[in-house]
Parts: C-alpha cells; sequence; structure tokens
C-alpha cells in the first residue's frame, strides 16, 4: 500500500485523481457533500477540446462583462458585490485579461488539453468502459460577419498551435449538418475535440472505483481538519473523522472556503451553468458553440444538450429562468426547427464551475500545507482536464516528476 490518501470532491477532477492513485496501490477515500449525480461534472456540454486553448481571462471579456451585467439573459452575468473576496478576485481578474496572458499561456492549455483527452481514451479503453465517446469535431457556428471575423482570428492562433481547424462555409454547413435547417453565415471547424455523454462516464467510474475498493462518502460534508506540526492530520466531516497521509482538495466552487479552515487564501468564484436536453431528434450530429450566444450544442447518448451561460453570483444552484429561457430562445436562433418545449425548460439543471482570477486551474501543494494538494478552479474546462488533472496529483502525490510542467498552475501564484 503505497499512501493513504482522502480526496475531498467526488466530482470529474476527484474520481480522476482517485483513479490513477489506486492504480498505484494507494488506499483512497472520497467525500463529497452531494448524493454525486448532479452538478458541474454531470450537466457540462461533455466536450474533450484542444481547441478551447484561451483561458477564460481574455481581453473583452471585462468589458463585454460590464455590458451585459444588466442583461439577466446574457451570456455572462456578474452579480454586482461588495464582498472582499468577490473584489480581491475580479480586480485580479481585471489584471489578468490580458494580450500577453493568453500568448503565454495557451501552449501550455492546449499541451494539457491533449494531454487529458489521450486518457480519457485510455481509461475508456484499459477498462473496457461502455460510455459514450465520440470524435465528431466542434463547430464555432457564426451568425454575424463580425462574429466570424473573430473566429477567423482564432483559426489563426490555432494553426499556429497545431490545434487543427479550418473555416467552414454557409454552403459547407449544409454539408457537415444536412439534417437540420442552420441560421448562420459560416463558422470555425476544429477537427481533433472530442465528444462524451457525462453521466455515462461518471456513473461507470464510480462502479469502477467501488469494485477496486475505493471507499466513497457521498451526503457527507467536510466540517473542519485537525493539524499536527504543519500537516493536516484528519478531515472532520459532519459523520466522521477520517485520518490519512495525504489530503486532495477537489471540491470545486467549494474549495474556497474549505481551504479558509486550513488558513489558505485561494482566490475562487462560482460561474454558475445551465443545461436542458430534449430526446426529440434534432437532425444535430456535430458539436457546436452557438458563438454570438455562447452556447454549446451537443449530441448525447439517446439526446442532445443545451448548456451555456455564465453566471457569477456566489455559491447558489438557484435556477434563473430568464437565463434558461435565453439558452432556449438561442437554440431556436440558431435551429429554427427546433423548438425546446417547456417540460424540457422546467426540467433544467445548473452547475457551479470554479473560476480562478486568470483562467488556470489550481494544481500543486501549497507552501503552507505540506501534504495537502489542491486541484481547483479549471472554470469551463473541468471535463476536459479531469483525467489530466487527476493523473498529473497522482504524480505529486507519490513524488513522481509530472507529466506536464504544472508550474504555471500552482496555488501560490501572484495575480
Amino acid at each position: 500500500m503505497q499512501k493513504k490518501v482522502t480526496i475531498i470532491g467526488g466530482g470529474i477532477i476527484g474520481l480522476s485523481t482517485a483513479y490513477f492513485l489506486q492504480k498505484e496501490g494507494c488506499e483512497v477515500t472520497i467525500i463529497d457533500r452531494s448524493n454525486m449525480d448532479s452538478g458541474a461534472s454531470y450537466s457540462n456540454a461533455g466536450y474533450i477540446c484542444p481547441s478551447h486553448f484561451i483561458p477564460l481571462a481574455a481581453p473583452g471579456i471585462v468589458r463585454s462583462g460590464l455590458r451585459w451585467m444588466l442583461d439577466a439573459s446574457s451570456p455572462l452575468y456578474i452579480k454586482p458585490s461588495l464582498n472582499s473576496d468577490f473584489l480581491k478576485w475580479a480586480w485580479a481578474f481585471n489584471k489578468s485579461a490580458t494580450s500577453s496572458h493568453v500568448q503565454k499561456n495557451a501552449i501550455h492549455l492546449r499541451d494539457f488539453t491533449e494531454f487529458s483527452q489521450q486518457l480519457f481514451q485510455s481509461i475508456k479503453y484499459d477498462e473496457q468502459f461502455s460510455f459514450h465517446y465520440d470524435k465528431k469535431g466542434l463547430l464555432m457556428l457564426c451568425q454575424t460577419e463580425r462574429q466570424l471575423e473573430k473566429e477567423l482570428e482564432i483559426l489563426t492562433m490555432a494553426n499556429s498551435l497545431s490545434v487543427h481547424a479550418k473555416e467552414i462555409s454557409k454552403a459547407e454547413l449544409k454539408i457537415l449538418e444536412p439534417s437540420v435547417e442552420i441560421n448562420g453565415v459560416g463558422g470555425v471547424y476544429f477537427e481533433n475535440d472530442h465528444h462524451s455523454t457525462p453521466s455515462d462516464f461518471m456513473n461507470q467510474l464510480k462502479a469502477y472505483l467501488r469494485s477496486k475498493g475505493v471507499r466513497i462518502f457521498s451526503n457527507e460534508s467536510v466540517v473542519d481538519f485537525m493539524m499536527k506540526q504543519g500537516k493536516i492530520d484528519s478531515v472532520i466531516t459532519d459523520k466522521q473523522i477520517l485520518r490519512s497521509d495525504e489530503f486532495v482538495m477537489a471540491s470545486g466552487s467549494w474549495s474556497a472556503d474549505l481551504c479558509k479552515k486550513l488558513g489558505l487564501k485561494l482566490m475562487l468564484q462560482a460561474g454558475k451553468g445551465y443545461s436542458m436536453n430534449t430526446q426529440v431528434s434534432t437532425g444535430i450530429t456535430t458539436p457546436t458553440i452557438l458563438a454570438e450566444a455562447k452556447i454549446a450544442v451537443t449530441p448525447m447518448d439517446g439526446f442532445t444538450r443545451f448548456a451555456g451561460t455564465m453566471e457569477i453570483a456566489g455559491v447558489n444552484q438557484t435556477i434563473n429562468r430568464k437565463r434558461v429561457e435565453g439558452i432556449a430562445k438561442a437554440a431556436n436562433h440558431y435551429y429554427p426547427s427546433i423548438q425546446l418545449s417547456e417540460p424540457e425548460i422546467e426540467a433544467a439543471t445548473c452547475g457551479l464551475r470554479p473560476l480562478s482570477p486568470d483562467g488556470l486551474p489550481y494544481i500543486g501543494k501549497p507552501q503552507s500545507c505540506e501534504n495537502m494538494t489542491i486541484a481547483t478552479g479549471h472554470a469551463m474546462l473541468g471535463w476536459t482536464l479531469g483525467p489530466g488533472t487527476g493523473k498529473l496529483v497522482s504524480e505529486l502525490i507519490l513524488n513522481k516528476i509530472t507529466s506536464l510542467d504544472i508550474d504555471i498552475y500552482h496555488p501560490n501564484r501572484k495575480f
């Protein structure tokens, strides 16, 4: 038995970390505050996408956020707040949203996404899992020439990074998607993006981990930590005390508050996203982002998912009806033959995505706590980077050389 490890958080990051640690002979326990059947790891768009090499903190995002602040149905909504943690985060986010930041980190995100994509496939092959996984690429669909120009600028950058992409004309849209009416002028098609059905993967991975002896405690909240000589000795939940050699903080948007109990200040805000499904045949076969509306459309295992928006309004899981209706209207605007029903809109779900100020995840051991590894802050890339993060965290815990250079993701980095 190599090490005894307790992972706080049972989303895609926590389960992936458990997978690689148990492969190395570690005794692994997972604690999660939820029932582990909903939230960001289940309601996301299912993309495994090297195309997403631009961090959330990018030029123009702050200006757009201010413009959209009073529009409850806009792609990005930031609720004004005088909370000191939010104000510090917002200041750091604004500082990070520069062209130099994008240029510096695009290659790192490209490498990370490709690394994680390979691990998704190896997990499926090695364990003979049957979860839905497809390689159909990703279309950035534009309705205006102005938006298409923006996407073509990203296309140029993508090709410079060897992220294979090409322009798609209006006529070619019909060839790519012959079975659905599309209202668009063209777009950009990323050839090497993949997609999946999140619940398929999560449910099979949970069953696998249990079969390998990983203990999973759901509906159990961490309330405190016991320290001994600068290290965590045990974690105290509302039901028990668990001692371990190593601990992993993979609690997504709840990580910052838990880190405060250890005296760690982690800049993090929750970004709520919504999704809804239709089992009515849409004819859509290619994962697509509706570029102006920032809505993701994914053909999944037996249904089509429409997901999107970014609502920064604290840790809450309240469904904002206007934002859900905005997704439904956008779907119909781009696909005139698709009309999401009232029951489908009513069944919308949400998930909270943990946002760091610079749009990069936190991965590493904070200087003040040598047996805690932080693994959070992945923003919209949590699903894409899940297996990759799990592998890197397992390598850190077992004192191995990491597969990627992770210095830029260190939780003590300066903003």
